[in-house]
């Protein structure tokens, strides 16, 4: 973590601070699941997909609940991947993450995060 993002969470109070450590534990314990069994693409995709939400749970430490909300979906759906159980209930894909990731990226106004797929 740099300095800045350390001066970011500490101006952000004490119970925003541990919500923001709290999801990105949770990026990074998923992260830290998948690089035991993802290779190739789909590992640099996560990784990227991670990278994203990381920067965005920091950045809307102090922006509104709505948008603080958009983030911490988006973590609980890269996060919670379903197995799949039949045809009912699919397994959740990185491109579908990386799908919604994008979509808050942009509903938040930060373009400049977009998570590209592995062929750009």
């Amino acid at each position: 973590m740099t300095a800045e993002q350390r001066s970011a969470r500490q101006d952000a109070g004490p119970g925003t601070e541990r919500g923001t450590d709290v999801l990105i534990r949770k990026v990074d314990g998923h992260l830290a699941a998948l690089r035991l069994g993802l290779r190739g693409a789909d590992l640099e995709l996560a990784e990227r997909v991670g990278a994203c939400l990381r920067v965005l749970v920091l950045d809307t430490a102090q922006a509104s609940a709505a948008d603080r909300a958009r983030v911490r979906a988006a973590v609980h759906y890269f996060v919670l991947r379903r197995e799949g159980r039949g045809q009912l209930v699919p397994v959740r894909s990185l491109a579908a993450a990386q799908h919604l990731v994008n979509r808050v990226v942009l509903q938040l106004g930060r373009p400049d995060l977009l998570v590209g797929s592995t062929s750009d």
